[in-house]
């Protein structure tokens, strides 16, 4: 067996267990969304402490990527993973003990610390073992399983929060999760040796002080932010705004979020032919940013406006169906500037930028609709307006997508040689 097959057998492996790792994932981190329509009232919370609770989650996350970041670069990537999901496994389990705001904040920011490690270490990892021609599919295999955790949650959550309570959520999804252990360990283990020489380590300044990763923080932050905008509040708003038995928001919610894992596989396969059949890869990634914030932009200011169940179910799926392109392009243009020396540390800045959206936005939806007597239009509003400035934003500003020279004492944005 040649290096080259083992590598592409070990790329698809490991692909399929990130795969795992992202939507187990996104089950627990959306979970609290899922309970909110009992436990907001079980535990006596404003929407505005509500929001407080979910933008809790972000307080460490964001910033806690720029260190993971670093750590993926330098330490074992594969023992960094089992160590992050171990500890918000532990997080989400807890959370069903909650009795107030306190402790909810708390298992929020223990959820962030651990749930840190995924996208930097993954992305680590695919830029090491799987080729360019593969970026779009292994990419987007992650961007489905993003979509496919909260319909898995949704589904499974609904169902608990209807017949068990929403303390039982907690419960099952911390159980189940410390159960992706087994096989991530057995198969991760023959890679454990491989870390980065110390002579091949791109210096954390060196990463910070191109613009590049930066500016794509920003973009980020245009792409996150009308999905954690929807993660955290579609639940809510369907049943106490729309009046949708819990039992129906489970299904339309999950309906959604299987179209847009659905989505991501397709829009992933169709990407690398492309790139097979010769299009330039940093072109058409950076147009399908460009497009999937427009529809986005558009998904939700349709939602809000929207005076029928179907007609807000239509645009609910549309924003399913281009999902999965914001979950798999940023990565993969991401891992393109990087390269696989420094995937690690160019994601975890991207991704601490970007997820700064998960700080600011839920206390502002929470404020916007308590500020508006209940009413959920501004938030609506507010989102779609920054999903529309991600168009220009991923398309003009973003630089030309090529790997970008990170020697030291050299921050530029121009290719690097050789």
């Amino acid at each position: 067996m040649t290096g080259r097959t083992t590598t592409a057998r070990a790329g698809f492996w490991l692909t399929l267990l990130l795969g795992a790792l992202i939507l187990l994932n996104y089950v627990d981190r959306g979970a609290l969304g899922i309970a909110a329509p009992k436990l907001e009232g079980d535990l006596n919370l404003t929407k505005l402490e509500f929001g407080l609770a979910i933008s809790a989650f972000a307080w460490v996350y964001a910033p806690a990527q720029f260190a993971v970041g670093w750590l993926a670069d330098r330490f074992c990537v594969y023992k960094l993973i089992a160590a992050g999901l171990a500890l918000w496994s532990a997080a989400t389990l807890l959370t069903g003990f909650a009795q107030g705001l306190a402790w909810l904040v708390a298992m929020r920011v223990l959820l962030g610390i651990g749930e840190g490690v995924a996208f930097p270490a993954a992305s680590k990892i695919i830029a090491r073992h799987v080729a360019p021609e593969r970026r779009g599919i292994a990419n987007g295999t992650l961007a489905a399983a993003l979509a496919w955790g909260p319909a898995l949650g949704t589904f499974a959550g609904g169902l608990l929060l209807q017949w068990s309570g929403w303390r039982a959520i907690f419960w099952s999804f911390g159980a189940l999760t410390l159960i992706w252990l087994v096989p991530w360990l057995r198969a991760s283990r023959p890679h454990w040796s491989e870390r980065s020489e110390r002579g091949d380590v791109v210096p954390v300044r060196e990463v910070m002080r191109s613009p590049t990763p930066w500016l794509l923080g920003v973009g980020h932050f245009c792409n996150t932010y009308g999905f954690f905008f929807l993660l955290a509040w579609l639940p809510l708003y369907l049943v106490q705004s729309r009046g949708l038995s819990i039992l129906q928001m489970t299904a339309m919610t999950t309906t959604v979020y299987l179209v847009q894992g659905a989505g991501a596989l397709l829009w992933g396969v169709w990407s690398d032919a492309r790139v097979r059949a010769g299009a330039d890869e940093g072109v058409l990634r950076k147009g399908l940013m460009s497009f999937y914030q427009a529809c986005m932009a558009a998904a939700i200011m349709g939602a809000a406006l929207s005076t029928s169940t179907g007609a807000l179910f239509g645009w609910l799926l549309l924003a399913g169906a281009v999902g999965g392109i914001g979950g798999s392009n940023c990565y993969a243009i991401a891992q393109m500037f990087s390269g696989p020396r420094a995937a690690g540390g160019l994601v975890g800045i991207m991704n601490g930028v970007g997820n700064t959206s998960g700080i600011v936005g839920p206390i502002l939806t929470g404020w916007l609709i308590q500020a508006g007597g209940g009413d959920y239009h501004l938030a609506f509003y507010v989102s779609a307006a920054i999903a529309a400035l991600g168009i220009v934003w991923w398309w003009a500003v973003v630089p030309p997508v090529a790997r970008i020279d990170l020697a030291p004492g050299s921050f530029s944005n121009k290719p690097a040689v050789g």
